[in-house]
Parts: structure tokens; sequence; C-alpha cells
């Protein structure tokens, strides 16, 4: 199945923008009159017509409207701080996006190793993924924030913070209730500083274990999304 993301379609006809046009016409060769897919990033799941094999701005004919497409019943915040190894990072965008996400908040933390991101980079790895695992919802990627001026703000749904300190912890899976919203909060390869744990805590953050291994940053991350997911499937 072919799928093209096209976020400002409107009536009957819509443009692809130029990278999606040349992927559409040069590489996968599609032609005046095939059918396509498209997604619109807000729900939408269209069908349509190669009207006009423009390699810069290829124009579709939608033939079909499927709206809030397999909408998810829960909602699910990951606020993680980004790796040292950028790639990682990415891996972890990647599949997320794919497992279910809705918002990723990159953390700048006491012990983080990476304090820049390129956001123009991320977002053409979310659309990827959205369009690889059919996702017509994209998630929302936000600024680098600092981790004591994350914690005062306010979010929705309840908040999490995963750490590998000792101390009484919940597990996630068993924690979170079904059809809920929830924001967890994932540290950099040093871990939470004491001194953050105690903030978020202050600011309303349960500590929670993801399981019985001790995980590297990135694959916290994507363990908490498929934890979220496995337990708001019916």
């Amino acid at each position: 199945m072919n799928i093209f993301f096209a976020p400002d379609i409107t009536g009957r006809k819509c443009v692809l923008d130029e990278i999606e046009s040349k992927h559409c016409t040069r590489v996968l060769r599609l032609t005046t009159g095939e059918n396509i897919n498209l997604i619109d990033g807000k729900g939408g799941l269209y069908t349509g017509i190669i009207a006009d094999s423009n390699p810069k701005k290829c124009l579709i004919e939608i033939t079909g409207h499927i709206p809030d497409f397999e909408k998810k019943n829960y909602r699910l915040h990951v606020a993680i701080a980004p790796t040292k190894n950028i790639d990682r990072f990415e891996w972890f965008i990647e599949k997320a996006v794919e497992i279910g996400v809705d918002e990723i908040t990159p953390l700048i933390c006491e012990h983080s190793e990476r304090r820049i991101l390129n956001p123009d980079r991320l977002e053409k790895i979310i659309i990827s993924a959205m369009k690889q695992s059919l996702k017509a919802y994209k998630p929302v990627l936000n600024n680098l924030i600092n981790f004591d001026a994350f914690c005062r703000k306010t979010v929705q749904g309840e908040k999490f913070i995963a750490h590998c300190e000792d101390g009484p912890k919940f597990f996630f899976g068993k924690e979170i209730i079904p059809c809920s919203e929830y924001v967890v909060l994932i540290g950099p390869e040093g871990d939470f500083s004491a001194n953050e744990i105690e903030q978020a805590k202050a600011s309303g953050c349960l500590e929670i274990s993801l399981g019985n291994s001790r995980l590297r940053t990135e694959t916290a991350g994507v363990v908490a999304c498929a934890i979220a997911a496995m337990v708001n499937t019916d």
C-alpha cells in the first residue's frame, strides 16, 4: 500500500509537497490515473487518484475519506532525555511512533550528554514511521526543555517517572488505568539525579518500574510505549 503524507487536504483535491511528489513519481514511478492512499496527521485516511504526476507538485483527486482512522483509546506522552548517540534516540522516535505515542518531549537533565537536536530530521522520521505503520495521527514533537521547567508545566494525564534507583516502585503495566492519559518520564544514560527524582515526585509523579531488566534510555521509552499499548488492547 502506497501511503503519502498530506497535512493540508481540503475538498476533493490536494497537492503533495515536493518531497512526497518526487517519492511518488520518481521513486515509486506512479503515474496519472493510479490509486494512492494518504494520511493527514489529524486522523484522516484518504484514497485518491493521481490527476497530474508532476514531480514537484503532484495533484491528487480525493476519492474517499475515513475520519479518526484507528483512533487510540488512550493518550501517551513520553518525556525523555535524548541519548548521546543520536542514532539511538532516532530509533526510539521511530519505534515509539510505530507502536503508538501521542506526544514526545525531549528533556535536558543533570546527567544529559546531548543538549542539541535537529527537529527537522526528527519530524521526517516521525512522518516516515507514520506511513510505515499506517498511523493517521501525527505525534507532537516538542522542543527541548529543561527537566525542572517540564516539572513546572501543566501536562495532561497521570504522571510517572521511571528510574533505576533503589526503593519501592510500582510496575507501570499494573498501575495504569486503561483508556486514560499518561505522561512517562525517562532519564538519560546516567539516569535521573536524586534531586530530579524528588522534584518529579513533588510535582505529582509516581515512581515506576518498566520490568526487572536494567534498560537503556531508548529501550525504556519503547517499553513504556509497548506496555501502554498492551494495557489498552481489547
